[in-house]
């Protein structure tokens, strides 16, 4: 095949053939006078494809293949799309195209790579038409609560895919720490079980390909930023449970994350670049005695007084020898963070992003992915992980707080770990002048560091965390009380896959496998099946019901979802608190005693001055409270005020 050159183009000649730099009108005709060379052999282009009409019109393609650094890139296609720039590391087989995609509209171009004017190899791109409204999407908020999944343990749906033959580890359901089968299918299939558990966003555990020999199964792991582990299903078949929850208002948050990948990433056999990993030389075999592993020193990202290597020895190592820690200070790896967040974002339509291990990662990138980010979704969520029980610890990172050291951040929500932690003490100290209810009402003043304490994510458990009925050493009651102050504070509840029915683990140090155990009935051979209620005992039958029927209601409730909190400083073992706006008023009452309280309505009349009567959200009897109110022994009371 031959091209005619044009002028314009034989004044950009070369040395290793045509330049990148020329204009989009010159670049976009046929060229004659190139020689065609046998075709690369392979040719990875990442992202994919991409949309037009995006806020930020510049796009950076990784291209790897073998010496593809020396080859110049140019448009075969008459478009208004510009090659801004061509660039390199010090690895030839990398090439780095910047396209400026301004004003453009859905179209498939082709690009073209030459060498000493030969064509080395030739590629369609396409970049397609965003969905209607894609920009304005909404982003989870408290009206919500988020079901967290652990999707290998959650339900099998699909046993034909649980083992591949491209993949390291293989299903073994009698390993705690192997992969056991759970796949998206399982979780499409649940679909109409969570519906009607009241549940209204999945954060789901990373699904893309972790093919790593050991471990996988949790997914934190990623070797390919743009592939669903295919034992977990295909990119289209992420796409389609994101569509089939949307159709049952379920949103999909999908994990992320920035700050680490899996050994067994496709870069670990061909590093991009000498600054890719930090603390490994590209291309050099993992020599565990030399990394660097992390201190897990949270605080000296924002500590005025920590020394730089105290910082560095933090930020820069690695968790375990099998998650290389990456370095976001290199440009380019941080434009392939960000352009791989957004991919997925428009790609499977999330309505959110929970970001893993959030301080660990340069804290100047992780200002600029979240605000690109935020600016091509204003009204999107992002809930960032920062575990630690100090508030102004997690304060400093979210987006709004005045930072003494003037670090500006765009993420609006993180998980209220300190809130969590308080939690579990305030349920399980006998009460005292300072233990019991009284530590979660003193935690809640804290909410003055904080810019927007009411977009925090109030859990009960995570993946990481034991069990919360084991945690509570199995009383029903204050399970109750957990479960009803996580769904009804000012924060965001998320509730983990299981705790509905009660499910357990130990209460002392790590115990990732029994805490991320099989859901009851998610494969056909269970004896027990938490979405039919078959084999579940009466305790779990009273928790599913509890938990389900106070998720329905806060779907309703204006109050819950942005009415104000009152509380009242807990006395006598009673903790009393309010969520009002200007149509509806919900009153929450523990009684942590041994026998039922009366309680005197005239403490409260403030907010109860217009009410004569509360109606039990749960079982749904009323009470005359004009005067005084009945708590039962070791309860706690949703009420609605009427």
């Amino acid at each position: 095949m031959r091209y005619i050159l044009t002028k314009a183009v034989l004044s950009l000649m070369c040395v290793y053939g045509i330049c990148s730099n020329v204009s989009a009108a010159d670049n976009s005709l046929p060229m004659e006078g190139l020689n065609t060379a046998k075709t690369i052999k392979e040719v990875r282009v990442e992202p994919q494809f991409w949309w037009a009409d995006m806020v930020n019109p510049t796009l950076e393609l990784m291209l790897h293949g073998d010496n593809i650094a020396s080859m110049q890139a140019s448009l075969q296609t008459r478009s208004n799309i510009n090659i801004v720039e061509q660039s390199t590391t010090e690895n030839p087989n990398y090439l780095f195209i910047k396209l400026s995609l301004k004003d453009v509209k859905a179209q498939t171009i082709t690009l073209s790579l030459t060498k000493n004017k030969t064509l080395m190899h030739q590629f369609d791109y396409q970049i397609k038409q965003r969905r209607t409204g894609s920009g304005q999407r909404q982003g989870f908020d408290n009206s919500d609560v988020i079901y967290l999944i652990t999707p290998d343990r959650f339900v099998n749906g699909d046993t034909s895919n649980d083992n591949h033959s491209s993949m390291l580890e293989k299903v073994n359901r009698a390993d705690k720490d192997g992969r056991h089968g759970g796949d998206i299918q399982g979780i499409i299939n649940s679909l109409d079980y969570l519906q009607k558990l009241g549940v209204t966003q999945l954060w789901v555990n990373p699904l893309l390909e972790n093919n790593q020999q050991q471990y996988s199964y949790h997914g934190y792991s990623t070797t390919d930023h743009y592939k669903i582990d295919p034992r977990f299903g295909s990119n289209a078949d992420y796409r389609q449970l994101s569509d089939a929850a949307k159709d049952r208002g379920i949103g999909i948050i999908k994990d992320i994350i920035v700050n680490h990948i899996g050994s067994n990433h496709w870069w670990m056999t061909d590093i991009p670049s000498k600054t890719w990993i930090n603390g490994l030389a590209a291309n050099q075999p993992i020599n565990t005695s030399k990394l660097p592993f992390t201190t897990h020193r949270r605080t000296t990202v924002q500590d005025p007084y920590s020394a730089p290597s105290d910082l560095s020895n933090f930020v820069d190592g690695w968790f375990v020898d099998s998650m290389p820690d990456l370095n976001q200070t290199d440009e380019k790896l941080a434009t392939y963070l960000i352009q791989n967040s957004i991919w997925w974002v428009e790609y499977a339509n999330l309505s959110g992003i929970r970001e893993d291990t959030y301080s660990y990662a340069d804290k100047a990138f992780l200002a600029q992915w979240s605000k690109a980010i935020m600016a091509e979704y204003p009204k999107f969520n992002i809930v960032g992980e920062e575990w630690t029980a100090n508030p102004i610890t997690v304060s400093y990172w979210q987006a709004g707080k005045i930072n003494q050291d003037g670090y500006v951040s765009y993420l609006p929500s993180l998980m209220d770990f300190p809130l969590y932690e308080t939690m579990l003490k305030a349920f399980n100290h006998p009460e005292s002048w300072d233990k019991g209810f009284i530590e979660l009402y003193e935690m809640m003043a804290n909410d003055v560091v904080y810019a927007d304490p009411t977009n925090l994510v109030l859990f009960e458990g995570n993946h990481d965390t034991n069990r919360l009925f084991s945690l509570l050493d199995n009383n029903l009651s204050r399970y109750k009380m957990a479960m009803a102050y996580t769904l009804t504070s000012n924060r965001i509840p998320q509730i983990f896959y299981g705790t509905e029915v009660l499910m357990q683990s130990p209460v002392e140090g790590r115990h990732d496998g029994a805490v991320r155990a099989d859901f009851p009935g998610g494969w056909s051979s269970d004896a027990s099946n938490a979405m039919t209620q078959q084999g579940l005992n009466s305790q779990q039958l009273d928790a599913q019901h509890f938990v389900s029927t106070l998720l329905n209601f806060r779907k309703g409730s204006s109050a819950i979802a942005n009415g104000k909190l009152i509380h009242y400083v807990p006395e006598n073992g009673v903790y009393v608190y309010f969520r009002a706006d200007k149509t509806e008023t919900v009153m929450v009452v523990m009684n942590k005693n041994n026998e039922q309280i009366t309680l005197d309505s005239e403490r409260f009349k403030t907010q109860l001055k217009d009410f004569s009567t509360a109606t039990d959200v749960i079982t749904g009897q009323s009470q005359n409270i004009l005067h005084s109110l009945r708590s039962p022994a070791n309860s706690v009371l949703v009420l609605s005020l009427n």
